[in-house]
């Protein structure tokens, strides 16, 4: 099955991508609701401001009180005062509301945002990753998902309230002055083709600045994964140039961003005022002939002043609006992306769930990005329960593969495995994967304490469980020398610990999952002696009653297992006991005159 692949996938063009944002946000609809009814409070309230600054020239000044001449032309001066001040304290609250009620629906938005693609992807097959860099994933994550945080817990609520302002404070300058309103709605007509122009440059630069931060904290994250080889290679300078190059292309493009942007605010801001200024100077003729009053202007000012705010504030956020188009449709690329596996439309139930007998029956398979080489052909072998079968055979004749197809990484292109019976495709992922163990041969530690890093094989575990577990794999041996014991923290990837360390640790969290099923992935190749001879002791413990399959470049330690398959270009060549596949002249013998003094 083709998976979704985000460098693959189409851009989601213009503000359709928005839309998909609707499903985060709809479960907070009500403080949607609360916020709008704020809004509306708050933007009906400035835009009485200008009528009681109309009242107070025309009927605070000058003895024009009389009653019913205007909104608050029946106060007195003071009361005029103490109008105002009202008026300002309700903006005040409703804002301040507004405020938070939309920055509360932008992080609920923004961190179920992030949760949903983290998972969707952490349910992506390894094929998914083979082109994409992790440092993408995360740049994805934390600078996009920010981006809409920033729209949807404030740009859109700025950008609803300067619309109202804008609407509002329009309709009050065709109350205040037709005359004077018709003159400004011909220039704002005039104004509009070059703002949606400039917008759409801002969106394409946006995608394009967030690619390059993606590209260049993809290399950030691959180096500093790194740092002891590129240090031991004395190649820091090369890195760094590297990155500097990659942040050069992310600014450049950014600045670009930033001139459109820029250039899209100067237009707007003095083409408006220039516009506002010109209809006032009209209208300072006007009320010099006597067709308008002083206060009539003044209002018809503050109008044209709230009208010209909203203009502008708009123009600010059509950018970030457009920059979180560009930012949603990256998200959607994960989002939208379908495992290559999935679960069976019903999965059937494993029979005899505590062993394991494995069959791979005529299996062939192809990686999706090397289809020109098959990496097995025609496999067949059974594997009964409780066997310890060893597979050995030059890199690349298809061990490691073999392994993927098991824990369902990959699906084959042919042929079919089975679990006691059943073909794995028909098991869900959860019950296949929780019947099998892995200690890899480069142990992966978490960033957390000992007990917490095995307990990984099973959540549930008690801590006694943990120690046992400890003790069979022989941590004990080391974990009794770390300052704070098993509440010793190990360092980001287990950097406190030695490679023989980490395998322990790997094999204590194996033998704590108790799963029929045992994978060990040249689990001793890369050991000291010592530290062989005390991983070996833990692998033996871990075997225990289990079927086993082991993957070994080291003959030497897959002496005592029951059967070898010997593997070359993806087909099974040899298969047999370690002792009867010595005496023939075949590829294990030749590995192994490699390895040991065989007379």
């Amino acid at each position: 099955m083709p998976v979704s692949h985000p460098k693959q996938t189409k851009p989601v063009a213009k503000l359709s991508a928005l839309k998909a944002l609707w499903p985060f946000v709809r479960p907070y609809r009500v403080r949607m609701a609360l916020a709008f009814v704020l809004l509306c409070l708050g933007s009906a309230t400035i835009l009485l401001v200008p009528l009681a600054f109309r009242d107070l020239i025309d009927f605070g000044f000058g003895g024009h009180q009389q009653a019913g001449g205007g909104l608050l032309g029946s106060l007195s001066l003071n009361g005029h005062f103490i109008a105002l001040f009202g008026l300002a304290c309700l903006w005040a609250v409703t804002i301040a509301s507004r405020y938070y009620t939309v920055s509360w629906i932008g992080e609920r938005v923004t961190a179920d945002l992030r949760s949903a693609v983290y998972a969707r992807v952490l349910a992506q097959s390894p094929q998914f990753f083979e082109t994409l860099q992790t440092g993408e994933v995360l740049s994805r994550l934390t600078g996009d998902t920010t981006l809409i945080q920033t729209v949807v817990g404030s740009s859109v609520s700025m950008g609803l309230r300067s619309v109202f302002q804008f609407v509002g404070g329009m309709v009050m300058l065709a109350v205040t002055s037709l005359y004077l309103f018709s003159l400004i709605l011909g220039l704002m007509a005039v104004l509009m083709l070059p703002i949606f122009a400039i917008g759409r440059q801002v969106k394409k630069l946006s995608r394009e600045s967030q690619d390059k931060i993606a590209d260049a904290s993809a290399l950030a994250a691959e180096i500093l994964n790194a740092v002891p080889t590129v240090q031991a290679y004395t190649q820091e300078s090369r890195e760094a140039l590297r990155f500097s190059e990659r942040a050069e292309l992310s600014f450049m493009t950014a600045i670009r961003r930033s001139r459109f942007r820029s250039a899209l605010t100067v237009f707007v801001i003095t083409a408006v005022m220039g516009s506002i200024i010109f209809v006032l100077w009209i209208g300072a003729n006007q009320v010099n002939a006597g067709i308008m009053t002083g206060g009539q202007l003044a209002s018809f000012l503050i109008y044209a002043t709230l009208v010209s705010s909203g203009v502008s504030t708009i123009a600010e956020v059509w950018g970030d609006v457009m920059r979180a188009s560009g930012a949603t449709g990256r998200l959607l690329e994960l989002l939208q992306a379908e495992p290559a596996i999935v679960d069976s439309a019903v999965p059937q139930s494993l029979a005899n769930a505590g062993s394991a007998e494995i069959s791979f029956e005529n299996v062939s398979f192809r990686y999706p990005s090397r289809l020109q080489s098959a990496a097995l052909d025609a496999v067949s072998l059974v594997i009964s329960a409780g066997e310890s079968v060893a597979f050995i055979g030059p890199s690349g004749a298809g061990k490691t593969t073999l392994f993927q197809l098991l824990l369902r990484f990959y699906d084959v292109s042919q042929g079919r495995i089975t679990f006691n019976g059943c073909d794995i495709r028909e098991l869900s992922l959860q019950d296949l994967r929780g019947k099998i163990a892995i200690v890899p041969q480069d142990a992966v530690i978490f960033s957390a304490n000992a007990l917490e890093n095995i307990r990984y094989g099973r959540p549930d575990a008690s801590d006694a469980d943990v120690i046992a577990a400890a003790r069979l794999a022989q941590v004990e041996e080391f974990i009794a020398r770390l300052p704070d014991g098993y509440q010793t923290f190990l360092g980001e990837r287990g950097t406190r610990l030695s490679g023989g360390q980490r395998q322990r640790i790997a094999i204590a969290r194996a033998i704590l999952k108790n799963a029929p099923l045992l994978l060990l992935d040249e689990a001793t190749s890369a050991l000291d002696a010592e530290s062989e001879i005390l991983v070996q002791q833990g692998l033996n413990a871990a075997m225990q009653g289990r079927t086993t399959l082991i993957i070994a470049h080291r003959l030497a330690t897959v002496n005592k297992v029951d059967r070898i398959i010997v593997l070359d270009q993806g087909s099974i060549v040899e298969t047999g006991a370690p002792e009867d596949l010595r005496k023939q002249s075949g590829l294990y013998a030749k590995l192994a005159n490699l390895q040991f003094d065989v007379n």
